[in-house]
């Protein structure tokens, strides 16, 4: 009984002292200030549990800019989208993504590249997978996708059972490795994926697999003893299969891995590193594509509406420009761009699924001046955190029923593409953020964009398919991934398929 009431007295006396002498306070002019109950961890299990509730609350509690403490971290969400520009294009010298993205290479991939400079990694990204490159990029996930779904049909005879989420991600994941990362069939030569690049890529979606369920823990040092050892495997057998000396000796693969590969050879980076940081950016290149496409195809399976104006636009833009659907590795940037309803049904289901933080540390002690004039103090070490899948995605003041799938979302009445949309009587500038913005937008959008086209339209011609119970729900969110891009469901949905020609 002494030895109880010693110990809650010890307890009691340390949180005393702690919020006496250690806790922090709030100056002048900075945000409003939550620590929340539990010395130190604060907010973290909230926050990591379902990010997008909690700072709905924090929002309710505090307004648009708060500072919370988790796992003894000041982070300071902003949650204004008239005032995001302030803090994407405000100087690295003050606000700075690398040291947090160093941080989850590491935790995530055991990736450490001292002498990298991922200003220029990002320069070299931009040159190969946009502008005059993306003609060729386009024309090469063609060829890899329509193999790999020609595969896929000679195997569907009859109606054919999958989970959807399995069967999109499989697909645009392993096009997009065999585009990117190389293939051994070369598709100038005008052939289909050989049977090796099949059965290599499969292997490669496997174990990335394997690895992707366990990142988000990796990410927040959560992964248990087993967990670990499952993904030190998972990596160990991608780093195998991502070798760097196998790469090079690809018959064909982009500029960009060629191009990436020097840069590590130019730090010194060893053998060993190089396919650790192929396999990052195996992660970093294709990790959000697969679940986009699938919620797509979600939403239009869910809605007839949609489905029946993304295949008449189909048929339009193929027939009315003589065009067949295997012609597409010949067609132009200018009529991937013609496609106004499937941009606004992609605009919407990324507006409602891709969640992830826009965040930067603060370099120095610094003012913040908000669009409405107001001004605050950040303070060095602290992190300062965007997230716009709060706001502006799901602001009702912004998206009317926000929560609801529209699929014209993005149209005038005129069918042309809306842009303009309005928050406190202001016209915002990003109504939706899937991409990032400002200095460290997504380099490779365009190309993500056409390849969730291709694959979608490639879907419609090769194969008829449905959910297989149309009174299925759409799956949940796996909350744990806010914060990691567009989110993944808990659970996959069942879709059943068929080739159309027999």
């Amino acid at each position: 009984m002494l030895t109880a009431i010693g110990f809650l007295l010890t307890l009691f006396l340390s949180a005393v002292i702690y919020r006496t002498f250690f806790r922090r306070i709030r100056r002048p002019n900075e945000p409003p200030l939550d620590c929340g109950l539990v010395p130190w961890l604060g907010h973290a299990l909230e926050f990591g549990k379902d990010a997008a509730n909690f700072l709905l609350q924090m929002k309710g509690k505090h307004g648009d800019i708060f500072t919370v403490q988790a796992a003894g971290r000041f982070i300071t969400v902003l949650l204004d989208p008239h005032s995001y520009d302030a803090v994407v294009w405000e100087s690295h010298s003050r606000l700075d993504f690398q040291k947090y993205a160093i941080s989850l290479m590491e935790r995530m991939f055991d990736v450490k590249l001292p002498n990298c400079d991922m200003a220029a990694e990002k320069a070299v990204l931009k040159i190969h997978l946009q502008n005059q490159n993306l003609p060729n990029l386009t024309k090469s996930m063609f060829y890899n996708l329509n193999g790999i779904m020609r595969d896929k049909m000679s195997a569907a005879r009859e109606w054919k059972e999958e989970g959807l989420f399995n069967f999109t991600y499989n697909v645009m994941l392993r096009g997009g490795y065999l585009t990117l990362f190389g293939s051994t069939s070369d598709y100038s030569l005008n052939t289909h994926c050989i049977g090796e690049d099949i059965k290599h890529s499969e292997e490669v979606y496997k174990e990335f697999r394997k690895l992707d369920l366990l990142l988000m823990k990796a990410a927040r040092n959560m992964l248990s003893a087993a967990e670990k050892k499952e993904a030190l495997s998972a990596k160990k057998h991608l780093w195998q299969l991502l070798d760097s000396d196998k790469l090079k000796k690809k018959a064909w693969k982009s500029s960009w891995i060629e191009s990436y590969r020097c840069l590590l050879e130019e730090a010194n980076v060893t053998p060993e590193m190089q396919s650790r940081a192929m396999v990052l950016q195996l992660w970093a290149t294709q990790g959000n594509a697969g679940p986009a496409a699938f919620w797509l195809l979600v939403f239009l399976l869910k809605h007839p509406k949609a489905m029946a104006a993304i295949q008449c636009e189909y048929e339009k833009v193929f027939r009315s420009n003589g065009h067949s659907i295997i012609q597409m590795e010949n067609i132009s940037q200018e009529l991937l761009d013609s496609t106004v309803i499937f941009d606004s049904v992609l605009s919407e289901s990324l507006r409602l699924t891709a969640a992830p933080f826009i965040t930067r540390e603060v370099l120095l002690d610094m003012s913040l001046t908000l669009a409405d004039g107001r001004e605050y103090r950040l303070r060095s070490g602290d992190r300062l955190c965007l997230f716009p899948f709060v706001s502006p995605q799901m602001d009702p003041e912004i998206h009317h029923q926000p929560q609801e799938f529209q699929y014209d979302r993005f149209l005038n009445a005129n069918g042309s593409a809306k842009k303009d949309f309005y928050k406190n009587g202001r016209k915002v500038k990003h109504p939706s953020m899937p991409w990032g913005a400002g200095s460290n937008v997504c380099t490779g959008r365009f190309h993500a964009v056409n390849s969730i086209k291709m694959f979608v339209f490639l879907l419609l011609f090769y194969f008829e398919f449905d959910l297989k119970n149309s009174s299925d729900k759409i799956p949940s969110f796996d909350r744990s991934r806010y914060g990691f891009g567009v989110l993944q469901p808990e659970n996959d949905i069942v879709f059943q398929y068929r080739r159309r020609f027999r």
